[in-house]
């Protein structure tokens, strides 16, 4: 194993003659409090082969969990025994395309390189806290099911674009594995055979931007604090499982096939975190059934730091943002307003905004949480009754990694 944590993946890709467009979904934890757009994926797949019977959406979780796993896994086994596959072995670069194009690499990731504790210092991280709680459903899927459908997105930081750069130019010279427009408006998906010539050249590149000296040069750091070199961008959970899954299997596992157990290794889409098609867009948060005033909690927790303003939706989404102080949205059945940090606890609105409610929570002030994307979604959802929306502003890219560096 290489000392960057990469290997080159064996992917099972639908054979030709499979509707692509209904064979592939987003991925399962998306829409989590939109229970119809999963009811419409549904009625569009009908009874054609889809990832949608591999995956649970959390929309139904809570639902006859054990019901539908088992429905799942038997679906993995009759794909495979019905030859629905065939296999590739190698990097794929991918090419999507929405209101932007987005490219990313299809590669493996050693899970022994990657720590989702909190103060982690392993060269894979997370750039969000893992919530425990979800990812014992996750295991249960996991365990005993002949296939993987991970939907984890790996950021690098490489300003000079020197590792996916020489692949995007030479796309045209690489052989297209698949390419389909996807459902419900997802856009357009291609992907690329990457040669072996330009895989030792990523591998390389890769080992350049991991290099201590680079490392230091690259955030301007004095002391020699561990290599960071890839950010879990999405799919937190989905690699914070595959971790779990494979730390019980190393207890019954002999050590001879530790090294090369399929288990070890985790399929993952890397992206520069330049990449001018990759929008970060902020997860807002959805407080349900609340049962403590939050603004009195928020004051309790932190003092006179804390104020609050009404406004117009409009004004909160202009409003809400980072610097000196930390500005951040807030929506409930009585309207909209912004909560003001006068002394931001942390580098970024969000992380000091989960400092709060993660006590919070834990402390009964309100029932659940969902994490979710969109404006009208945290809106809509916030303004309903014993619900509190918090809109977030949107962190600049340069800001992620050394977030993560400052802040863990």
């Amino acid at each position: 194993m290489n000392k960057i944590g990469v290997q080159e993946p064996t992917v099972l890709l639908p054979k030709e003659g499979i509707d692509l467009k209904k064979w592939a979904v987003v991925a399962c934890d998306q829409y989590s409090s939109s229970p119809e757009y999963w009811q419409d994926v549904e009625k569009i797949v009908g009874k054609s082969p889809s990832t949608n019977n591999l995956i649970f959406p959390e929309a139904w979780l809570g639902k006859d969990d054990e019901v539908r796993i088992k429905r799942i896994q038997q679906s993995m086994k009759d794909y495979l025994a019905q030859g629905l596959f065939h296999e590739h072995k190698g990097f794929i670069l991918v090419e999507r395309k929405t209101e932007r194009t987005r490219m990313g690499l299809m590669l493996a990731v050693d899970l022994e390189q990657y720590d989702y504790n909190k103060g982690s210092t392993s060269l894979i991280r997370a750039t969000e806290g893992t919530i425990l709680d979800r990812i014992p459903p996750r295991v249960r899927i996991r365990q005993g099911a002949p296939l993987e459908l991970p939907h984890i997105m790996m950021l690098v930081d490489d300003p000079d674009d020197t590792v996916l750069g020489p692949l995007i130019k030479a796309k045209n010279k690489f052989k297209v594995l698949y390419d389909t427009e996807l459902m419900m408006k997802g856009g357009h998906i291609r992907g690329y055979a990457v040669d072996s010539t330009h895989s030792t050249k990523m591998l390389k590149a890769l080992e350049e931007l991991a290099k201590p000296a680079s490392f230091k040069a690259r955030y301007g750091l004095s002391d020699n604090r561990p290599v960071l070199l890839f950010a879990v961008g999405d799919g937190n959970h989905s690699l914070a499982t595959a971790k779990a899954v494979w730390e019980e299997m190393k207890k019954s596992t002999p050590a001879a096939s530790l090294v090369n157990h399929p288990a070890r290794y985790a399929l993952v889409e890397l992206v520069n975190v330049h990449d001018e098609g990759l929008e970060f867009e902020p997860i807002h948060r959805v407080l349900f059934g609340v049962k403590k005033d939050l603004l009195t909690s928020l004051r309790e927790s932190l003092g006179d730091t804390i104020s609050f303003s009404s406004c117009t939706r409009q004004e909160m989404i202009a409003r809400a943002g980072g610097g000196a102080t930390h500005k951040i949205g807030m929506i409930s059945s009585k309207g909209y307003g912004v909560i003001e940090f006068a002394r931001p606890t942390h580098n970024l609105p969000v992380a000091t905004l989960q400092n709060f409610l993660d006590p919070f929570i834990k402390s009964g002030g309100a029932h659940s949480i969902d994490y979710v994307h969109g404006d009208d979604v945290v809106c809509d959802l916030g303004s309903k009754a014993s619900n509190v929306g918090l809109y977030l502003p949107t962190m600049p890219k340069d800001d992620l990694f050394k977030t993560v560096l400052l802040d863990g």
